[in-house]
């Protein structure tokens, strides 16, 4: 019977196939949108690991997480690094990693940090940085690219690059008389610290010497700079590792009503579920529009075998006179109906995955979304299963039709 329902499609493959590719593209559309869903919440999840509260200006906890981590938005002020050493300073901190930003590269972002970044930073499940080539910074004047930036621009080691004033992909300050060279590249991560310059806040420092009214004097040389005083007078934020993380809360309130200037600290993770909770309202709506797609393909398909019911009455009733009962005709009719939703099921899974390797290089270089190729996951089985049951029951209407029609229905001739 199955054989015969696949021959029955075939003599009408020009409309099955339509309805295979409505299906197919309702199910990419369905396991897309929940695909981007999950793994962009895993990615951003992996950004940041290990690390216990992010301290920055008063604003608000998911703009600060948004652009100290994500490199998303500009801060809405500085902390002064007298407020960062004293903080730094405080019993129960294990390590903080200061984080300067404001300056680009080539529409790439340029993070001011010190050496503890390369130690104690942390990504996905408690990784460390590793270098693929060279070593972390020394100098002032020496940068470490991540990987996207050395792949995207071609840079290698003793690259000089020219760092600009400003977070856009063009500035018209750029600090073209104090070059860094470069003497590390990162491995990859899938986080945005593929898409950052890592530079000392040394170098951040002596770029932004001899400023007046924003704009900067090319008089100073590197060596000149290098003999002045670069600590830095401000910084945007930093982060925190705590040695007992009972201690996280005690701190957090304590940064929060800190006297000398307006701070604030966050967890990330309470600030990633914030996000997450305003992102909520678009998730929902997305995959509201994917599941009424997924609905309209089904409704397409019924629509298409119920038209060609009505063409196939002298094909079934020819079916009944060779002895087909009519509980074959509606085995068959069903048959169709899983045989239609089972192949537009599997194509449409067949070009989430093409679609998914052709577009994972864009999103990992653009937006800094990894996807991985994996296997579905369980919810997504679940949708899988709960499209192939609609199906299924969608086929039921057509196939109880034609259970009901008779020899005489099929052989007369209706005007």
């Amino acid at each position: 019977m199955l054989k015969l329902a696949l021959q029955s499609l075939w003599a009408r493959r020009l409309t099955a196939g339509l309805t295979l590719l409505a299906v197919a593209i309702s199910v990419t559309l369905l396991l897309g949108v929940e695909r981007v869903r999950s793994q962009a919440r895993d990615s951003f999840a992996n950004t940041v690991s290990g690390t216990d509260l992010i301290v920055g200006a008063r604003s608000g906890q998911v703009n600060l997480l948004l652009y100290s981590v994500f490199r998303i938005g500009n801060p809405t002020n500085n902390v002064g690094w007298d407020s960062y050493q004293a903080i730094k300073a405080r019993p129960g901190i294990a390590w903080t990693i200061p984080l300067s930003l404001g300056d680009s590269h080539k529409g790439f972002r340029v993070l001011g940090t010190n050496g503890d970044y390369f130690t104690h930073l942390k990504y996905g499940q408690q990784q460390a940085l590793v270098l693929r080539e060279g070593r972390p910074f020394e100098t002032p004047f020496e940068a470490v690219l991540g990987a996207q930036v050395a792949e995207k621009l071609g840079y290698h080691l003793d690259q000089s690059i020219v760092i600009a004033h400003g977070a856009g992909n063009t500035s018209f300050s750029q600090h073209d008389n104090m070059p860094f060279k470069v003497v590390g590249i990162l491995a990859p991560t899938g986080t945005p610290i593929d898409r950052t310059i890592h530079v000392p806040l040394a170098g951040i420092e002596a770029i932004h010497l001899s400023w007046d009214t924003g704009r900067h004097s090319k008089n100073v040389t590197p060596e000149q700079a290098m003999a002045l005083d670069l600590t830095p007078k401000t910084i945007t934020a930093f982060m925190v590792g705590l040695s007992n993380r009972i201690l996280a809360f005690q701190l957090q309130r304590s940064v929060n009503t800190y006297p000398r200037e307006p701070l604030m600290a966050i967890l990330p993770g309470a600030a990633l579920q914030e996000l997450w909770g305003l992102m909520s309202v678009a998730e929902t709506a997305l995959s509201v529009i994917a599941g009424f797609v997924v609905v309209a393909g089904l409704i397409g398909m019924l629509t298409t075998l119920l038209a060609g019911l009505n063409e196939r009455r002298r094909e079934l009733a020819i079916l009944r006179s060779l002895g087909a009962g009519p509980a074959h005709l509606f085995l068959l009719l069903a048959l169709e109906a899983m045989a239609l939703t089972t192949a537009g099921i599997a194509l449409g899974v067949a070009a989430l995955y093409l679609g998914q390797g052709l577009a994972s290089p864009w999103l990992l270089s653009h937006y800094g979304l990894q996807m991985s190729l994996g296997l579905p996951s369980a919810y997504e089985w679940q949708l899988l299963g709960l499209v192939w049951l609609a199906g299924m029951v969608i086929g039921l209407l057509p196939a109880a039709r034609a259970y009901r029609y008779s020899l005489s229905d099929g052989m007369s001739i209706r005007v």
